[in-house]
């Protein structure tokens, strides 16, 4: 029998990188409400008392980027000095460009056009070069690898109990870790769990850690998974007071393992956060995890791990590749025929299939962009199971 563990981490939306993930994220909505057809490419970061924002962003609409700003600093719950960080009192600086005239050209009219290709339709450019990567396994009800999702489930947690009085004095920022022991490649029990959480100055060590075993881990993990072996780390240096800007700077797209599988697959390196759909970046991520999941859904495969790549302009992927891990119930050359069969991964396609240019994504900023079936989310769907089935059966 082999043993071995697996370690993924999660952050509360009040963690500095969470914040910028979610300003710039709130500001692509803003603009989507007013302009769907909106280019955008917004970044943020912060340190103690300053927001800066900035990026590249062609639009016909205005947006108030400072009031949004504020908004969400102060729906995540840094509302007042002595938190560190104050939304009403902080500076908010701007510094917006268009997007650039060239990449502009390449996404408005793909290679396949300009080369006398017939299928106008879907024929938009990719904006930008690159290599995204999506993933799913049986470990969870949602498909997900189960140390990334104990992880989100308990920072969302950790946030519910702050922010609904259970434990009041909880402050924003907030980090969380999950290690998952397991049998000949089969999740069997939680071996380690890490919480630290920012906290008012005036409450004790025992009792932020008998609250948060109670309130958090115990009603989060299922019991089966927790053993008299588990170990448990709450706030392990002591003491977490200074937290959010004030403690360390922020900056979108710096924790992109987070929101995706935890480090459990692998990574393209693109960020999501305050990027329209024509980034593939984030469409074809969001693409990439959805044939994942009905690949997995479908029962062709245990875990099934997918890379698409595009070119800078070009409509239809480079490439694309299943890697079932040795669990398909058929080779992954003909789930990846089906795949090319069922699905149809150019960037307009995916944005028409997926609906991707709606205001959908200041939700998805923290606590994961894969996974998330409480936000209905198109990408969760395992609507194409059964064409998978068909396909791989027309194959054998």
């Amino acid at each position: 029998m082999s043993k071995r563990l697996f370690t993924s981490e999660s952050v509360t939306e009040g963690h500095p990188d969470k914040i910028c993930d979610k300003i710039s994220d709130a500001i692509l909505d803003e603009i989507l409400k007013k302009d769907p057809m909106a280019r955008v490419a917004c970044e943020t970061t912060c340190t103690t008392g300053i927001v800066s924002i900035m990026g590249e962003i062609s639009t016909s609409c205005y947006v108030d980027f400072p009031k949004v700003a504020r908004d969400v600093i102060l729906e995540i719950g840094y509302d007042r000095a002595k938190y560190g960080f104050d939304a009403n009192t902080c500076a908010v600086v701007t510094s917006i460009d268009e997007q650039s005239p060239d990449i502009a050209m390449g996404v408005d009219k793909g290679y396949e056009i300009k080369h006398g290709e017939n299928d106008k339709e879907n024929s938009a450019g990719a904006g930008d070069q690159g290599m995204m990567f999506g993933y799913a396994c049986d470990e969870t009800p949602e498909l997900m690898p189960l140390p990334i999702s104990l992880a989100h489930k308990l920072a969302l947690k950790l946030t519910q109990v702050r922010k609904n009085g259970t434990l009041s004095y909880l402050r924003p920022d907030g980090k969380t870790q999950v290690t998952i022991e397991y049998e000949d490649g089969e999740p069997v029990a939680v071996d380690t769990i890490v919480v630290s959480s920012q906290h008012s100055p005036d409450v004790s060590l025992e009792q932020i850690r008998e609250d948060i075993i109670r309130e958090v881990i115990k009603t989060t993990v299922p019991e089966k998974l927790l053993t008299d072996k588990t170990k448990y780390y709450i706030n392990p240096t002591g003491r977490f007071v200074v937290g959010g800007p004030q403690g360390d700077s922020g900056l979108t797209g710096r924790k992109i393992i987070v929101d995706t599988y935890g480090g459990y697959a692998r990574h393209g390196g693109g960020a999501f956060s305050g990027k329209d759909p024509t980034k593939v970046d984030r469409s074809a991520a969001y693409a990439a995890r959805w044939v994942a999941k009905n690949i997995v859904a479908a029962g062709l495969a245990k875990k099934c791990e997918i890379q698409l790549a595009y070119a800078i302009g070009v409509a239809k992927p480079v490439s694309v590749m299943v890697d079932t891990f040795g669990t398909g119930m058929v080779d992954d050359s003909m789930i990846e025929e089906a795949v090319n069969v069922v699905f149809d991964l150019r960037p307009e396609a995916i944005i028409k299939v997926l609906d991707l240019r709606k205001p959908i994504y200041k939700q998805l900023a923290a606590y994961g962009h894969m996974g998330r079936e409480d936000l209905n989310v198109a990408w969760e769907k395992t609507d194409k199971k059964q064409e998978l089935i068909k396909a791989v059966e027309k194959l054998k």
